[in-house]
């Protein structure tokens, strides 16, 4: 079994420095774990490579004082360089194949849209799956059209591995897309745009587990 099977993916919190309004990553993350965070990905599309590695070491210090895995996006080397616990790949990415054959057994995400690049991903070495946008999103301008409802139950009925669901999630309907099959969903501005990010998180956090524990 792959050590994703024993991820709480309840609650992915992901880094953006633009929507953060001044704060740190560390400031924000370090918030958004007291508030409930099981999973924290660095995404940094501008820094330089340098500054990458330096946020990216603050912030696997803090994650593993709090025992919540560090997932860097895209730049596998990154990950390597701060000994993260994994690495996402979108599908302008790093093809998935090279980049399990580089990171070995640390966790591996791949990112989504339908169901013909979930079944690929599985096939290429993915541990998870990110999938969406599920709703429509003004975090990622270049985003895909939103995938809905509907779109995360057909995924979910044909591959097996955790699905973390991502794409225009907040308070509103974070419940329903754990009701469509999600293992947990990907928040970027429902938590680090929040004014108080660890209420933000708190909110989230509870919302998914009693919708997981009703469930069960």
């Amino acid at each position: 079994m792959s050590i994703a099977h024993i991820v709480d993916w309840r609650l992915y919190v992901v880094t953006d420095a633009g929507l953060s309004r001044g704060r740190s990553h560390r400031a924000v993350i370090e918030a958004a774990i007291v508030g409930g965070a099981t999973v924290v990905q660095y995404r940094e599309k501008h820094a330089s490579t340098r500054q990458m590695i330096e946020e990216a070491l603050e912030l696997r210090d803090l994650t593993r004082r709090a025992g919540v895995p560090l997932i860097v996006n895209d730049r596998v080397d990154v990950a390597l360089a701060v000994d993260a616990d994994g690495v996402h790949v979108g599908q302008d990415d790093m093809p998935v194949a090279l980049a399990r054959r580089l990171i070995g057994n640390k966790l591996l995400g791949v990112s989504a849209h339908n169901l013909s690049e979930a079944l690929q991903a599985v096939r290429d070495g993915a541990d998870y799956l990110g999938v969406g946008p599920i709703f429509a999103t003004t975090t990622k301008p270049d985003a895909a059209a939103p995938i809905g409802l509907d779109g995360l139950r057909a995924i979910r009925q044909h591959v097996s591995i955790p699905i973390v669901a991502i794409g225009g999630i907040n308070q509103a309907n974070a419940a329903d897309v754990m009701r469509a099959g999600a293992d947990g969903i990907a928040v970027v501005s429902a938590v680090v745009a929040a004014d108080d990010v660890t209420a933000a998180a708190r909110q989230l956090r509870a919302l998914v587990s009693v919708t997981q524990e009703k469930a069960l």
